[in-house]
């Protein structure tokens, strides 16, 4: 059972604390930045970052340097810096975003503490969940080279960040234009789901777990792209945007029509 954890379950229990420690850390800076910025919605930024700093401090302490974090390390860069950059730039001169907002409002004298655990350090332990297939790849002694399942999981991200790219586009075309104010996206790939973007994120994350495939604890890393994917399909994504769109005409009779996240054909009637 030892085997099928780690070769070794002392250094992948210490990793685990390390990262700990830095992710802490890193999101305990942000949280000073925000208050000095008065915008909690930085933590949106911070996200993508943040799992950069991990995979290429994991890489950077390792000796030797296992190829398959090389190549994760290299596809988290890609996909949390587009991320950042696009939440930045959508958000850039405009007023805290509507959520952080409303908690802004509604937690009063109790704003900054709850802030930091709710906002910054809840945000930071699902970081650390998340990051588990990074981990599990730099705790694996002696580190071995891909097999051909480690092109099959570059394929998968590759799938998972062309859909999350593409409707990210898709929908920033659409909301430029002055005459789809108040409407619904209904065409390119939110055609098929009403969150192509999300299942994108998530597929890229079940990519990454794939180059785990073959090393000590890989089921262990499997606690990553599942966290991810129920949060984004049960808790901070989907949920939290569909009830801003509930009762909205429009909105029921392409939720009746789309998928919710797996994009699939609209059904008919």
């Amino acid at each position: 059972m030892t085997a099928l954890i780690s070769q070794d379950p002392a250094r992948l229990a210490a990793l685990v604390g390390e990262v700990a420690l830095l992710v802490w850390a890193y999101m305990t800076l942000w949280f000073a930045l925000a208050l000095a910025l008065r915008r909690n919605d930085i933590a949106d930024v911070a996200w993508g970052l943040g799992f950069i700093v991990v995979a290429w401090w994991l890489l950077l302490r390792s000796d030797p340097r296992p190829p398959r974090l090389w190549i994760a390390a290299v596809l988290v860069t890609v996909w949390g810096l587009r991320l950042a950059w696009h939440i930045w730039s959508r958000r850039r001169g405009k007023p805290e975003d509507y959520r952080y907002a409303a908690w802004r409002e509604q937690w009063g004298r109790w704003f900054v503490p709850r802030t930091y655990l709710q906002v910054f350090v809840l945000q930071g332990v699902f970081m650390l969940l998340i990051a588990m297939p990074l981990i599990v790849l730099a705790a694996e002694t002696p580190p071995s080279r891909p097999t051909m399942l480690g092109a099959l999981a570059v394929a998968v991200w590759l799938v998972g960040f062309m859909f999350e790219t593409a409707a990210d586009a898709q929908l920033g075309a659409f909301l430029k234009q002055p005459e789809n104010r108040g409407h619904v996206i209904d065409r390119g790939l939110w055609k098929y789901s009403r969150h192509p973007n999300y299942f994108g994120e998530s597929l890229q994350w079940w990519g990454i777990w794939l180059l785990t495939l073959g090393v000590p604890g890989w089921f262990l890393a499997a606690i990553g792209p599942l966290t991810i994917t129920l949060l984004l399909r049960y808790v901070s994504g989907v949920p939290m945007l569909e009830r801003k769109r509930a009762s909205q005409p429009e909105w029921e009779a392409y939720k009746a029509r789309t998928s919710v996240f797996v994009p699939l054909p609209p059904r008919r009637g």
